[in-house]
């Protein structure tokens, strides 16, 4: 991914925990891997708590260093990319810092992208700031989740912010959309004739997608106290991955053909009946359990978080699409904080044989599945049945392994790597256009309301766990169950 494009990479909330993790590092990377950014682009670092530049470089030698180059750090690279980074102080309550933003990016290069890893309450007051000293023309602006809180709220954001930026200049970013699996997942699909015949309900009968984490809220209790699991993972991150696994064919790759697409399948989305919420949605809150030899709080007792908390850290449901492809495919969905493993995968269940003359093993539901591992390692594996060695027709599970660091011997990119490389090179394919979140809102809004209405307690689970037991009895309804595999 080589690019000449002159740039200015404006990046509010210089200091922030993002920034610190993900985005300096995804910076330096593509720094360091030569020709992925133009020599003379510049990164503009803002923040209100740090007093100059010499200050500011300090802090990221001190904090975002140990976040880059799991093999080590190449300081010749290292030096240079700090080279790159300019930094304004400034305070978002004052015009005139504003003013001092506009007189250091003037005189830099190339494009200017606006990174606004703050919170939502924070981008209208920064676009119209931006707005109001001229620099929003010509630029590019980058939005993180969560984009509101439901339908209404989301709207007015984007629509305050559509009145300074147009929709071709708006980068809404989802960092699973940018993780290599889920780029070989469209490979796997349009790029092989293998694959794509059997991708329909006359082959496949069940989809899971799953994103566990064993972490709990950490510091961000507070902020996680109102906002939930639901909207914190399902309205974006699952149900982007659902429209990638199920969308038709693109015309091509182009940023609309993509997206026109993935959209189709979140309006195709059949609507949840309140009444039958109970049956397709779980929702569940971790008590105190063991994580890997460790004890863990409950959620209840979490920094932040208000007594007697009815929010969710986990959910589960069942979502069908209503179209000729998928029709009568129940697809499930899962998500949950200190669960018993770190994991994120997509698992493609293919029907059984209709008739086995090897035996009962042959008819067993999921004996051919797909494995796509998203994280912690990057994989896809095909499972199917092969005879076992020595006398008689026995049968057992083996399969196909697709190790991507194994296999492509140059280093992988990460997520935030290959997003921030496609916003510099004005590439729209991987971000989320305005009317696929106004679709993922409108679907999930029902349970929301639901949910709030009933003021019905979460289920229970002890940390370490897979959640409660109701998620499991929902795929036994069905004649399946959850893929919980090792690592």
């Amino acid at each position: 991914m080589q690019t000449d494009s002159s740039f200015t990479f404006v990046l509010f909330g210089g200091t922030g925990d993002l920034s610190m993790r993900k985005i300096l590092p995804a910076l330096f990377e593509a720094h360091r891997a030569g020709g992925m950014l133009a020599d003379s682009g510049k990164i503009v670092a803002v923040a209100r708590h740090v007093g100059d530049r010499g200050e500011y470089l300090q802090w990221v030698n001190g904090h975002v260093k140990p976040h880059v180059s799991k093999n080590g750090v190449d300081e010749s690279a290292w030096a240079s990319f700090l080279e790159r980074i300019e930094f304004v102080k400034l305070d978002l309550g004052n015009p005139e810092d504003f003013v001092l933003l506009r007189d250091a990016v003037q005189a830099l290069p190339g494009i200017r992208v606006f990174y606004l890893a703050t919170g939502p309450s924070l981008f209208v007051p920064i676009c119209r700031a931006l707005a109001s000293v001229g620099l929003n023309e010509n630029a590019r602006i980058v939005l993180e989740k969560p984009l509101g809180y439901d339908l209404k709220s989301s709207n007015a954001i984007n629509d305050a912010v559509g009145e300074i930026f147009a929709e071709e200049q708006i980068y809404r970013i989802d960092h699973y959309l940018g993780k290599e699996p889920v780029q070989n997942l469209l490979a796997l699909r349009f790029g092989n004739a293998l694959f794509e015949p059997l991708w329909r309900r006359e082959w496949v009968e069940s989809i899971q997608i799953t994103i566990a984490e064993e972490l709990g809220v950490e510091a961000r209790g507070d902020f996680y106290d109102n906002t939930g699991a639901l909207r914190d993972m399902v309205q974006n991150h699952l149900l982007q991955l659902l429209s990638i696994v199920a969308m038709e064919p693109p015309h091509s790759m182009d940023s609309d053909s993509v997206r026109d697409e993935k959209l189709r399948v979140l309006r195709a989305l059949k609507p949840i009946d309140p009444l039958d919420i109970g049956k397709v949605a779980v929702r569940g809150q971790y008590h105190s359990g063991v994580i890997r030899g460790t004890s863990v709080p409950a959620y209840a007792t979490e920094p932040g978080v208000k007594q007697n908390s009815t929010t969710e850290t986990f959910v589960a449901l069942k979502v069908e699409i209503e179209n000729w492809r998928w029709a009568g495919v129940p697809f499930f969905l899962r998500t949950g904080k200190r669960l018993a493993d770190r994991v994120a995968e997509i698992v493609v269940n293919f029907r059984a044989v209709p008739h086995s003359a090897l035996g009962a093993s042959a008819l067993r539901a999921g004996a051919n599945r797909l494995v796509i591992r998203l994280q912690p390692n990057e994989t896809i594996r095909l499972y199917c049945l092969a005879k076992q060695p020595g006398e008689g027709m026995n049968l057992a599970s083996v399969h196909l392994d697709l190790a991507f660091d194994q296999f492509f011997r140059e280093g992988q990119m990460e997520a935030y790597q290959r997003l921030l490389l496609d916003v510099i090179n004005g590439r729209l394919a991987l971000f989320v256009r305005r009317d696929e979140q106004e679709a993922a809102w409108k679907w999930v809004e029902p349970i929301l309301n639901e949910w709030k209405a009933s003021n019905r307690p979460p289920k229970p689970y002890a940390a370490g766990t897979w959640g409660p037991a109701a998620a499991s009895a929902m795929l036994a309804q069905h004649g399946t169950c959850w893929l919980e595999e090792e690592n």
